[in-house]
């Protein structure tokens, strides 16, 4: 599938992180990610899972509203310098459901990308909701590619199988590298620290080999990260 003619640069590199099925972090994983390479990047991070858009929860910037200048939505700029444009800004309510169809959510995606003063960036990340559908492919299509593609799964059978769905789906769009990181690998007991393998093991570094495409890492389930996700506060920021 070749996107080089469509859409426009936002950012001088972009990256989609992406999973088959949802539940398995993919969120987490993008927002930590932003913040991290934000030390050293101008980052801008794009929360596209318009039914389920979590990034400002897990910033802390839930309740900010995004100003407009000149007809251009500003991008809200969270603490840790990486700024920020989700639907989940836009809502009325935090609980409110987005009923739309395929249209009209293709219309909201572009106009996220596109009407939005990100100013200049190095990294564009941009944290698709889950699955290969209609959604993810609009962004690809408006992003004309990706530079980079990374897969987020969890060790169990079924999410390796869509994980799988979700490598094939990169390579069509054009990513020019991908990588697999197995999030919740194991879960890291707080009274004595041993590591407990609650899903399985090993199996986004099986994917990553079966696919050929490189595996990055493992990331244990820890309680206090999980606290602090719920917090607002990423898990990169803590000492």
């Amino acid at each position: 599938m070749n996107m080089e003619k469509e859409g426009k640069a936002f950012a001088d590199k972009t990256l989609l992180v992406l999973s088959g099925k949802g539940g398995v972090g993919k969120s987490t994983v993008a927002v930590n990610l932003a913040v991290a390479l934000a030390e050293k990047l101008r980052v801008g991070l794009l929360d596209a899972d318009l039914h389920g858009p979590n990034v400002p929860k897990l910033l802390g910037v839930e309740h900010v509203r995004p100003g407009v200048k000149e007809g251009k939505l500003q991008p809200v700029v969270a603490p840790y310098n990486v700024r920020v444009v989700s639907m989940g800004f836009l809502l009325p309510q935090r609980d409110s459901a987005l009923i739309w169809r395929g249209p009209l959510k293709m219309k909201a995606l572009r106009q996220l990308l596109e009407e939005v003063e990100w100013g200049r960036l190095d990294l564009l990340v941009v944290d698709l909701p889950p699955g290969t559908g209609d959604e993810p492919l609009s962004v690809a299509q408006i992003l004309r590619g990706t530079d980079g593609a990374l897969i987020v799964t969890t060790p169990q059978e079924l999410a390796r199988l869509d994980a799988s769905k979700a490598i094939s789906f990169a390579r069509k769009v054009g990513a020019k590298r991908i990588g697999v990181v197995e999030n919740m690998s194991s879960l890291v007991c707080p009274h004595c620290g041993r590591e407990i393998d609650l899903f399985g093991k090993g199996g986004g570094e099986a994917l990553a080999r079966e696919m050929g495409v490189e595996f990055l890492g493992n990331l244990p389930l820890v309680p206090a990260v999980v606290g602090a996700s719920d917090r607002g506060v990423p898990a990169v920021t803590l000492e």
